[in-house]
């Protein structure tokens, strides 16, 4: 029989990688170094595809012409701007250097990455010759275009996060959102047109995961405008890069910024707002900073301790006069006491939250806490709008707000992480659209264990806390116990392990006494 060859997944082979540059440069820079590789790999895969498709057109006069790859968001790669080149030169002592220049090349004949990509990067790292030409083959190993379904900028990224947190020390939250995440977001808010922002964007995977929903749903991707914001400088353009690769236009600002201290869209009413931002965020702002700003109106200011509360009053200030936000947060943002409780008090009042829907621990690879998704609402009124692929009749739905608990749902993915499959994701989002649809009491029902619909009464009877368990209801299943069959039952088993004891104890002595050492 054949031995099963057992291929490794993209992040293997990456982390591969990684383990050829240690010792040679600090592991904060892995990531940058390898995802940069990564880009110029996927880049000119994408070129060879596109030029081999003008072959078979018999087009070989267009070959070098840019706008001939452009026209089709294909970047135009240059002949010392090709993979085959850097991996001809690989083992030259001035492979950075050329590296360097490809990258450089490559932003300045294809105008929608400028400000994207590394700037005299790899030259400056004092990279180990050896090490450096042995990622390059590790690199070159990666079919980029296996499965275009995949984010591989951002799942590349959140993986990097999760094996070097601890070397890097940083412990602030900061991760992609996984895809099936992100798909259940989409699926549930539906942004089929207007206004998507993120305000903090990370590597650009709510932008790349929202825009399949709508190609998924036979819509337009010109009905969309894509703004977000990032802090962190090589994140912000990791996010440019993720996007411009995928002929997405996004507005992500003039610079990186922090999106408490430095708003780069103040004036953005967005119909839709999908967002992950870093969990329990701590000293945002300083004592006096940020205490009037505009974003608080109407609320308290949120504790300089932590930014949850600041997260959900910024996107609330971001919606538009029917925007929808779906947003991911630890679960301690449910129930905090002190300022938070205030503002969660308001926000209920205000009925802003449409639904809460805690998810499954092991989802993130860099944290395996159970995290919770909401989804506000600016208009819970009874509406009628169209979509791609049917009419929607929402219900009146106010003063009621929608509790599911996802935490025994999802399926095994890479040994021990949990993802959501995509029949999961339509069962839990027709089950959400059924609960607002105006037909709703023949196609929606509380069911234990999964979801509650709870009435503005409900919540404040619990003093105001959103923690889904409070709400749905859960089986005792000990009242379901038969004791007597229970010791019953007990009893047989115990009976039967102390006659095999016996036997056991007998077989033993008997065996000591053949050998002449009777106990």
């Amino acid at each position: 029989m054949a031995k099963k060859v057992q291929t490794k997944s993209t992040e293997e082979i990456l982390w591969d990688s990684a383990n050829k540059l240690r010792g040679s440069v600090e592991p904060s820079e892995y990531k940058h170094v390898v995802l940069s590789l990564i880009f110029l790999k996927f880049a000119n895969d994408k070129f060879l595809r596109r030029r081999q498709e003008l072959i078979n057109e018999h087009k070989e006069a267009f070959l070098d012409i840019p706008e001939f790859y452009q026209a089709e968001n294909v970047f135009y790669l240059p002949s010392a701007s090709r993979w085959s080149f850097i991996i001809e030169n690989a083992k030259q002592e001035d492979i950075t250097l050329k590296i360097d220049s490809a990258l450089k090349t490559i932003e300045r004949t294809n105008k929608s990455l400028e400000g994207a990509l590394p700037d005299n990067y790899f030259s400056r790292l004092g990279l180990d010759q050896s090490k450096f030409s042995a990622l390059l083959d590790t690199i070159n190993n990666i079919d980029t275009l296996k499965d275009e379904a995949q984010d591989i900028v951002g799942r590349v990224y959140e993986y990097f996060l999760s094996k070097f947190a601890i070397a890097e020390g940083k412990g602030k939250g900061e991760f992609y959102t996984p895809k099936s995440i992100v798909n259940l977001i989409a699926e549930m808010i539906e942004p089929y047109k207007g206004k998507i922002y993120d305000p903090s964007c990370g590597s650009g995977g709510m932008f790349v995961q929202s825009l399949k929903f709508i190609e998924k749903h036979q819509g337009n991707k010109k009905d969309i405008s894509i703004y977000g914001q990032e802090l962190t400088n090589t994140t912000f353009k990791l996010a440019k890069m993720n996007l411009a690769i995928r002929g997405i236009s996004a507005n992500l600002g003039n610079k990186a910024a922090d999106t408490f201290g430095d708003d780069q869209h103040k004036e953005l009413k967005a119909d839709y707002i999908m967002a992950n931002p870093p969990f329990n965020l701590k000293d945002w702002r300083a004592e006096n900073e940020l205490t009037d700003d505009a974003r608080w109106a109407g609320y308290e200011v949120p504790p300089k301790s932590n930014a949850n509360y600041a997260w959900i009053l910024t996107m609330i200030s971001k919606l538009s006069q029917n925007g929808v936000a779906g947003f991911i947060l630890a679960n301690g943002a449910l129930s905090g006491g002190g300022e938070e409780y205030k503002i969660r008090k308001q926000i209920i009042e205000n009925d802003l939250v449409e639904a809460i829907v805690i998810l499954p621990r092991a989802m993130f690879y860099s944290t395996d806490i159970s995290v919770t998704l909401w989804i506000l609402n600016r208009n819970k009124n009874e509406r009628t709008f169209e979509v791609n692929d049917g009419i929607k009749n929402y219900r009146n739905r106010k003063g009621e707000v929608l509790f599911m608990d996802l935490r025994q749902k999802g399926e095994p993915f890479e040994k021990k992480f949990v993802q959501f499959g995509e029949e999961e994701i339509t069962a839990i989002a027709t089950h959400y659209h059924n609960w607002q649809q105006q037909n709703w009491k023949e196609t929606y029902q509380d069911i234990p264990e999964y979801s509650y619909s709870a009435s503005l009464e409900d919540i404040r009877k619990k003093d105001y806390s959103l923690v889904p368990s409070k709400y749905i209801e859960f089986v005792n299943r000990d009242e379901n116990i038969d004791y007597d069959t229970q010791m019953q039952s007990l009893q047989s088993e115990l009976k039967d392990l102390f006659q095999q004891e016996e036997a056991l104890k007998h077989e033993v002595y008997n065996v000591f006494k053949t050998l002449g050492y009777e106990l």
